[in-house]
């Protein structure tokens, strides 16, 4: 059975729905009531639940389908093409796939349409809308508990800027409002394979089998590695500025772990970028070149040793990554005036 297919079959049962003022249905979806209030979704499973999926098959009314649920339900709501749900944020992480035509939401005060096969990744904070048309559409829903996603980041399962962006921007950066609009990529595997995760997923999360819980944090965890190495993700120009300092901080970081050691190969193996990269985005932040960033780190630390330190100028020079005793005189020189063996006796 296909991701589309098993959306149908489990919002399709009439002997299934709920009677349409049903206390649940607004947790579902809620029309819009008011242009200015703003509800805070929060999240309507217990706390043992850490993922569920809510699946809208959207023809002449919206069906609606929330599991896993102590029994299976379906919810109808007609409405008139055009509206829009109310102005809402969650206190969870939310990941929205169109699995069948197109879906419109506004966010953040912008338009934006999602085409069969995107994907949205929105923020807890991140106010939203979902429009109500009434073209035919299927939209799956996951919502994944903070605590989970925070833990399938931790996996390392995403490529490094991806974990870096999503960890920083979208768990950690509370007065930030993010979220990240997914495309399938140039390979059509991704988007197959990504299908077939989601199908599975949902099959899990509706049926509630023993080891449930398990098999779907296995499967989220192969859905991001997915999104984030076979999928393009675009970014707003605030977005893009904040990203980059988050990967700068991450590459800066690793370089002041490793910094006798360190060369541009071992970053290209870590964070999955061109060499050029490295150059450009140091540049941009620091006004140095990738080899003058190393150099300066590699001449703080030795400045902090010699002072801080009974070790031998010789000693320092190999602990900072400079094997020609020589060569690090001249570069210490150049950057304090004198020898290092001067500057230790001076202060």
């Amino acid at each position: 059975m296909t991701l589309s297919e098993l959306c149908s079959c489990i919002t399709a049962p009439q002997h299934l729905l709920l009677p349409p003022d049903h206390k649940l249905g607004p947790r579902l979806v809620c029309r819009e009531y008011s242009r200015s209030d703003q509800e805070i979704k929060t999240y309507p499973l217990p706390p043992d639940e850490r993922i569920f999926a809510l699946c809208w098959n959207i023809g002449a009314s919206l069906c609606a389908t929330l599991c896993p649920a102590p029994e299976h339900f379906c919810y109808r709501l007609p409405f008139t093409s055009g509206e829009k749900t109310q102005l809402h944020t969650h206190d969870y992480i939310e990941l929205a796939y169109v699995v069948e035509g197109e879906f419109r939401q506004r966010i953040l005060g912008r338009d934006i349409v999602f085409s069969k096969g995107d994907l949205c990744l929105i923020d807890k904070n991140c106010l939203h809308q979902d429009y109500l048309m009434n073209q035919p559409a299927i939209i799956l829903f996951l919502g994944i508990a903070n605590d989970i996603f925070a833990e399938i980041m931790d996996e390392n399962v995403a490529a490094h800027k991806i974990i870096s962006f999503l960890q920083s921007a979208l768990l950690k950066q509370k007065d930030l409002q993010q979220y990240l609009h997914f495309r399938p990529g140039p390979d059509p595997d991704g988007a197959r394979e990504l299908e077939q995760c989601l199908c599975l997923l949902l099959e899990e999360l509706y049926e509630g089998k023993i080891g449930f819980h398990y098999i779907c944090k296995g499967l989220l965890l192969r859905i991001f590695r997915i999104i984030s190495t076979k999928y393009d993700f675009s970014l707003s120009k605030e977005q893009r500025k904040t990203m980059n300092w988050i990967i700068f901080e991450e590459i800066s970081d690793y370089i002041k772990r490793h910094y006798a050691t360190i060369t541009i190969q071992d970053l290209v193996r870590k964070f999955h970028f061109q060499e050029d990269y490295f150059n450009r985005i140091i540049k941009s932040k620091t006004g140095l070149t990738y080899s003058d960033f190393v150099q300066q780190i590699r001449l703080e630390r030795a400045e902090h040793m010699l002072i801080s330190s009974g070790r031998s100028v010789e000693e320092i020079s190999e602990l900072v990554g400079y094997h020609n005793k020589g060569y690090f005189y001249k570069i210490f020189k150049e950057k304090y005036g004198t020898t290092p063996s001067r500057y230790r006796k001076n202060r």
